[in-house]
C-alpha cells in the first residue's frame, strides 16, 4: 500500500512539473526568449527575471531566503536549539513566498494579467503557467509601443 501511494505521489509530482515546464516554456517563447531556458537551473531564473522586467542581479535577492534558512540551521545546530532553526526556516519560507508573489506580479503584468493571476502563478504554478503560456496572453513589457488593439 505504501509503495502504491509513493508511486502515485511521484507520478503526480512529475505531471505537475511537466505541465509547469511546458507553460513556462511557452511563456518564455511568447516573450521572445528561448523556451528551453525553462529547464536549465539558475538560467531559467535569470530569464524569468528578465521577462518580469527585473535586472539579472535580482538572482541574489531571490536566493536570499535560502541563505537565511542555511544560517538558521547552522546557528540552530551550534546552539543545540531546534526552535532557533525552525524560526529561521519559517522566516525564509515567508520571505520566499512574499518575494515569489511580488515578482509574479511583475511577470503577470508584463503579459497583461492582474494581481490575482500573479498570486495564482506563485501558489498554483501547474495551473496558471499553462494558462499564461497556452492562452491568449501577449507579452507587452512596460515602455513597449505594443497596443492591445494592434493584435
Amino acid at each position: 500500500m505504501y509503495f502504491l501511494f509513493l508511486t502515485l505521489y511521484n507520478l503526480s509530482a512529475l505531471v505537475c512539473l511537466g505541465v509547469t515546464i511546458a507553460g513556462l516554456w511557452t511563456s518564455f517563447a511568447k516573450a521572445g526568449r528561448p523556451g528551453w531556458a525553462a529547464i536549465v537551473p539558475v538560467y531559467n531564473l535569470i530569464v524569468w527575471l528578465d521577462v518580469a522586467g527585473k535586472p539579472w542581479w535580482w538572482v541574489f535577492i531571490v536566493l536570499s531566503p535560502l541563505v537565511v534558512v542555511i544560517i538558521g540551521v547552522v546557528i540552530g545546530i551550534a546552539a543545540g536549539s531546534f526552535i532557533v532553526a525552525l524560526i529561521f526556516y519559517l522566516l525564509g519560507l515567508v520571505g520566499s513566498l512574499a518575494l515569489s508573489i511580488f515578482l509574479s506580479i511583475s511577470f503577470a503584468q508584463n503579459f497583461g494579467k492582474g494581481v490575482g493571476f500573479a498570486v495564482g502563478l506563485a501558489l498554483l504554478s501547474p495551473v496558471f503557467y499553462p494558462l499564461l503560456g497556452f492562452g491568449d496572453a501577449v507579452y507587452s513589457p512596460p515602455g513597449s509601443s505594443f497596443d492591445e488593439d494592434e493584435r
